[in-house]
């Protein structure tokens, strides 16, 4: 007979995308391990899983991509009771949706780093997330926010009492990132010499990142400082939609679309400055390890960068949706 010696916590999302929830989730596992009996669900096949199993950590591969399914909730159902979860702690709308359900009696946590009122989705469909998410909250035993916008979002629009809130910022790994990263094989790789300006930008390409604004405020740098060079950093649905934007703006040669990279330290490391032109952010962790690397760094002035970033201070903060801004911010700091 197997005697429970541990509390038991089930870490819920649905890791279609590897992006600061997911990340949250790992360092979540990485320094609770020891300390309870830690297990993770979602979706499988990716970076997540990878990231997970290399750590040691029991693993459920739960498929979220459909939005209209019962089998999420089935399968989480029977790994809680297989499994004699004592605490469920899930992030992001699908994982909110399937989980929630489930919890029954057990603990629930749930943390809100991107409200369902921020997805960029079709007025309707918002409408029937946010219904969703409305009759299931009262499962929830109690809320993370990753910033103090958010926290007076769930209470002053949802009238979620505040008792049931604690925010607490996101994190990064200072022994990553830090002043003293010398990465040169960034401009090797792309054969920028050292004495070409670089601006960086990473994150999932995706609408809420704001990546098209920066590339329409690409002709107004180079009119300046022809020789300049961007570097995005992410993978994701508008990836396309961009590099199709730079090619008609005839710019695709001062452009460099990586794709996915897991040596984000070395991107830093290799550009003069960062931009972050988000339309909506939770708390991004780019900007605390371009802080944390001495960055320079023009990010939009939206809830949660403003909470990072005070303007000519410790940044450049710029309205969202303004390329001639964002691009004069970037003309001054490189002069």
């Amino acid at each position: 007979m197997n005697i429970k010696t541990k509390f038991s916590v089930l870490y819920v999302i649905d890791g279609l995308e590897f992006g600061g929830g997911e990340r949250v989730f790992l360092q979540l596992a990485a320094g609770l391990k020891k300390r309870f009996d830690i297990s993770v669900a979602s979706s499988g096949g990716g970076i997540f899983e990878k990231r997970v199993r290399q750590m040691k950590i029991p693993f459920f591969p739960v498929d979220m991509s459909r939005k209209l399914s019962l089998d999420p909730i089935l399968q989480l159902r029977q790994i809680i009771r297989k499994n004699h979860i004592d605490l469920i702690h899930s992030q992001g709308a699908r994982a909110d949706f399937f989980s929630r359900p489930v919890c029954g009696n057990i603990i629930n946590i749930c943390t809100v780093a991107m409200p369902v009122e921020g997805f960029d989705v079709h007025f309707i469909r918002k409408y029937i997330y946010r219904l969703f998410d409305s009759l299931t909250e009262r499962k929830v035993s109690h809320f993370i926010v990753v910033s103090d916008a958010l926290k007076q979002l769930l209470t002053e629009k949802r009238g979620i009492p505040s008792h049931k809130i604690t925010r607490i910022y996101n994190g990064i790994e200072t022994a990553q990132y830090h002043p003293d990263v010398r990465d040169c094989s960034i401009r090797k790789e792309f054969n920028i010499s050292e004495n070409i300006p670089l601006i960086g930008a990473v994150g999932r390409m995706v609408w809420q990142k704001g990546f098209r604004f920066l590339v329409q405020a690409v002709p107004c740098v180079l009119n300046i400082f022809p020789g300049v060079k961007f570097i995005l950093a992410g993978d994701g649905p508008e990836l396309g939609y961009l590099k199709a934007l730079a090619e008609q703006s005839d710019i695709r040669e001062n452009i460099i679309f990586t794709g996915f990279r897991n040596d984000i330290a070395g991107i830093l490391s290799a550009a003069d400055l960062l931009a972050i032109p988000s339309l909506s952010e939770g708390f991004p962790m780019i900007t605390l390890e371009a802080m944390a690397m001495e960055k320079p760094i023009i990010a939009s002035n939206i809830p949660g960068i403003s909470e990072q970033i005070s303007d000519g201070e410790n940044g450049r903060l710029i309205p969202p949706k303004d390329s001639a801004a964002l691009s004069k911010a970037i003309i001054e700091m490189l002069n």
